[in-house]
């Protein structure tokens, strides 16, 4: 993450801890006043004696901030919408200010019911115009910093003839949107018509990873013609390990088709394929969930973590635990844990995918392959953050280099983090040869493009069905 949208994300939450801070002294006092008749005189003193103002200083603001970041309000704040901002933020704060009521509220001394309605609306709108005024604060400074060229996204084009420049010429027209255009790419070395006059030519899409990397880049906007769409798919396969933001021109039919995002009243309508799958929100419930699923199970499974390692020791020679390097999400490598199911030097002749006939799995290495216990050391990885519960399952680099020759949207499978059990192994299972993994990533692909917090939770109810009825393939 870079400095200034770490600092920016700070400004951000110590604005919330300000106005939430002073939303709840506000409301204390307007309790105690309007609601309790104290007399202002000898309020100072009911404070100093009043342990709920002090916990409420600490926990109240605490409280707002750990629901706002689990809501996903704590991304980079350059990108926001100061009004969908606003509209998300008031919805937040009116369900907060619900739960308020009932943990703080309720036992209030009243004398009647409209003094509850009072108190809820009271602390409502001071919150909410504390926290949104703030907010603005924040987000309008951003937005100039945008504009005065302060910060940026260091963008690449990708073509060269008409309508890249035209995309050029209007992203730098004004720059709300922080384009910070760092060169662009020849897509057939023919390019003629001018973009070159206003930018650097940085090289071809052979170099296109690599001057991802160089160049820092964050977006890159295709702007290819309509005679190289055929070349588009290759494109962005090229970039969907490399964490940017790919934005498209659209035509008519994008249009029409509700695939054009407009995200600024003045800014290009591109299609945007964005790196995370999911909104922010779920990807903080789904981290959440792995880690206390993770945790659960291996302390109840505890007896069957030591009988596993009990029965591997006595029953064949080797060690009990199996690593091996896997490809996580973005093509980062990490080492998986497993029991071991096969002899000890089960791949002395190289990489070779198992069966369930396969010679090589030891007699209980089958029992704990029926009952996928051979998986649980992973619950580790999923700790360390290298795994999740539900993603695609992680392959070697010999198979995937084979797979990407086969069939080049293979390395879409990587914009996910891998995970214990996916879709593919529901509806497919576990593959014993490279075609097989072919057809399960089909099911993988389905998966990422609809990937929910809904969706993780289905699978994992059927891995468990499946589990349990033994039917480990």
């Amino acid at each position: 993450m870079k400095p200034y949208i770490r600092s920016g994300i700070l400004k951000y939450v110590f604005a919330d801890i300000f106005s939430t801070l002073i939303g709840w002294i506000l409301f204390f006092l307007f309790r105690k006043i309007y609601i309790e008749d104290f007399s202002v005189s000898n309020l100072d003193l009911l404070l100093v004696a009043d342990k709920q103002f002090f916990l409420g200083i600490i926990i109240i603001p605490l409280g707002w901030v750990l629901s706002f970041w689990m809501l996903g309000f704590y991304t980079n704040i350059y990108r926001k919408s100061r009004i969908n901002e606003l509209a998300k933020t008031f919805l937040v704060i009116a369900v907060g200010v619900i739960i308020l009521f009932f943990t703080v509220m309720l036992d209030d001394r009243i004398v009647d019911y409209r003094d509850y309605y009072i108190s809820v609306g009271f602390l409502l709108i001071a919150q909410f115009l504390l926290t949104g005024i703030f907010r603005s604060i924040v987000l309008t400074n951003s937005k100039q910093q945008l504009i005065h060229k302060k910060v940026g996204f260091n963008t690449l084009i990708i073509g060269g003839n008409t309508r890249a420049i035209e995309i050029y010429k209007e992203i730098t027209k004004n720059n709300f949107q922080g384009y910070n255009v760092v060169g662009f790419v020849d897509t057939n070395g023919n390019s003629t018509n001018g973009l070159a006059e206003h930018l650097t030519c940085l090289g071809k899409l052979l170099n296109l990873q690599d001057l991802i990397q160089k160049y820092d880049v964050e977006e890159v906007v295709i702007a290819i013609e309509t005679s190289e769409h055929p070349r588009l798919n290759n494109i962005i396969n090229l970039m969907v390990n490399r964490n940017v933001i790919i934005k498209l021109i659209p035509d008519t039919f994008d249009i029409l088709s509700g695939s054009t995002r407009m995200n600024h009243l003045l800014g290009a309508a591109f299609i945007e394929i964005y790196p995370e799958l999911m909104s922010q929100w779920q990807y903080n419930f789904k981290r959440l969930a792995d880690i206390f699923v993770s945790v659960v199970v291996i302390l109840l499974l505890s007896p069957v973590y030591l009988f596993c390692i009990f029965r591997i020791k006595i029953s064949s020679q080797g060690n009990i635990f199996y690593k091996q390097e896997r490809i996580g999400v973005h093509g980062k490598p990490f080492t998986i844990y497993k029991f071991r199911s096969m002899k000890e030097d089960a791949e002395i002749n190289g990489p070779a995918l198992s069966n369930h006939d396969d010679e090589r799995i030891t007699p209980f290495g089958k029992v704990m392959r029926k009952w996928r216990l051979d998986e649980l050391p992973q619950f580790f990885n999923v700790l360390k953050g290298e795994m999740s519960l539900v993603g695609p399952r992680p392959e070697r680099q010999f198979f995937i280099d084979q797979l990407v020759q086969l069939t080049p949207d293979y390395v879409n499978i990587q914009r996910a983090k891998p995970g214990i059990t996916s879709y593919g192994m529901v509806k497919f299972g576990y593959a014993s040869t490279v075609d097989e993994m072919i057809v399960r990533m089909k099911f993988d692909l389905l998966y990422i493009e609809n990937m929910s917090l809904m969706l993780d939770l289905k699978i994992m109810l059927y891995t468990v069905k499946t589990i349990w009825q033994g039917k480990g393939k």
